[in-house]
């Protein structure tokens, strides 16, 4: 057993931890939410400062136009292989197979 006037002799003192700043695991704790304020304030700062483009009203319209040109210039793709093909000189042709 322990002797009770040994307990009683020792002074009860706790330690100085020292200043809140100066614990890491205190910045992590606060750190994790303070970054999470700043993104938000700069996320706010971009959407004020670029907003996004209005479309116009014939979006849909410009968007079927847009599509027939590109199936008219594909259409037109092997016309033009065949008069590309006509205009090459023959000495560049590779050899026929026999």
């Amino acid at each position: 057993m322990t002797n009770p006037t040994t307990l009683a002799s020792v002074p009860l003192v706790e330690p100085s931890s020292g200043p809140w700043w100066r614990h890491p695991l205190m910045w992590m704790v606060v750190g994790g939410p303070a970054v999470v304020v700043v993104a938000g304030f700069a996320t706010l700062w971009l959407a004020v400062h670029s907003p996004d483009p209005v479309i116009e009203a014939d979006y849909y319209r410009r968007g079927i136009e847009i599509n027939r040109t590109l199936e008219a210039q594909r259409a037109l793709t092997p016309a033009q292989q065949a008069r590309n093909h006509v205009t090459t000189p023959t000495r560049n042709l590779p050899p026929a197979q026999p």
